[in-house]
């Protein structure tokens, strides 16, 4: 049976990850006390035909959560089938607003910051044990359909997963990022007016950028450091690694150092790249300099 565990903040987007997890195919059950997982499994195995897909909402609404982090942990260590864990984040501003917007009362605490603070301080342990991991801070609820989907696609008969991305600082630093690496050392594009609004994924700004012998001296560094860490990070039961590369607005120097370390761990492990800005940069260079 395929069982996902599906957690996270309050207000990070659990709902509509359930609406979509359904519409995969899964069996959902929403705030489900964590002693009673091991006995939906075992109806789910009774049923004729069995249930092959599962995914259980676990959270702080549940008071197996709410006191005893061993507690949390020892009702998950009873399930018997094979299972991941999908823990949705969200920053705290964006949780606050959410929060504000709808008049709901927050489920840790009547103030909706002190409740946000002790909800995440609650469900670290657990983050650190999820095998996907989705920041759901600026995205709408079909972003957020889509990334799940092939968050979970992607993630299907391999274990560890790396996401290698790259963003702008001017638009911060992406909050689920293990491993961050500035860019900046090296010359802009940008300020090549015949670069300027190509990306790093465009053949000349990925060529200018790796002209760079430092560029790529840390391309080959990067390569062997991970190749050598991602087999200590599995045996100390990690399952996904995120390096993320940032440039001043994530268009050009982050993209393509990002692509090019694609290139060389694509074929080690279960591998996908991510451009957070590349978007959102190519419409503000255009306001800029397009009239």
């Amino acid at each position: 049976m395929n069982v996902l565990i599906v957690t996270g903040l309050s207000g990070a987007g659990k709902s509509v990850a359930l609406r979509v997890l359904e519409d995969m195919g899964y069996t959902c059950v929403d705030n489900l006390p964590g002693l009673l997982v091991e006995d939906l499994l075992d109806l789910c195995r009774k049923t004729v035909p069995p249930i092959e897909r599962v995914a259980i909402v676990i959270d702080s609404r549940s008071s197996v959560f709410r006191y005893s982090t061993e507690r949390m942990f020892n009702s998950l260590d009873l399930i018997s089938d094979p299972y991941e864990i999908l823990f949705l984040d969200c920053s705290n501003e964006v949780l606050q607003r959410r929060y504000s917007e709808t008049r709901r009362r927050h489920p840790m605490h009547d103030d909706i910051y002190a409740g946000i603070l002790m909800e995440r301080e609650l469900l670290e342990p657990l983050r650190q044990r999820a095998n996907y991991i989705i920041d759901t801070s600026g995205m709408t609820p079909v972003e957020l359909s889509r990334t799940l989907g092939d968050t979970i696609k992607n993630g299907e008969g391999d274990r560890f997963r790396l996401i290698i991305a790259s963003f702008g600082f001017k638009r911060g630093i992406p909050i689920n990022s293990d491993i961050v690496v500035d860019m900046r050392y090296t010359a802009n594009p940008f300020y090549e007016e015949n670069l300027r609004n190509l990306s790093g994924r465009d053949k000349p700004v990925f060529d200018f950028v790796m002209s760079d012998p430092l560029v790529r001296r840390h391309l080959s560094e990067m390569t062997k450091m991970l190749k050598s860490l991602i087999p200590a990070y599995e045996r100390e039961g990690k399952h996904r690694l995120m390096v993320s590369f940032g440039c001043t607005g994530g268009r050009h120097r982050s993209v393509a150092m990002a692509e090019a370390l694609y290139e060389n761990m694509k074929d080690f492990r279960n591998t996908v790249v991510k451009h957070r800005d590349l978007v959102i940069e190519a419409e503000s260079i255009s306001e800029r300099f397009e009239s």
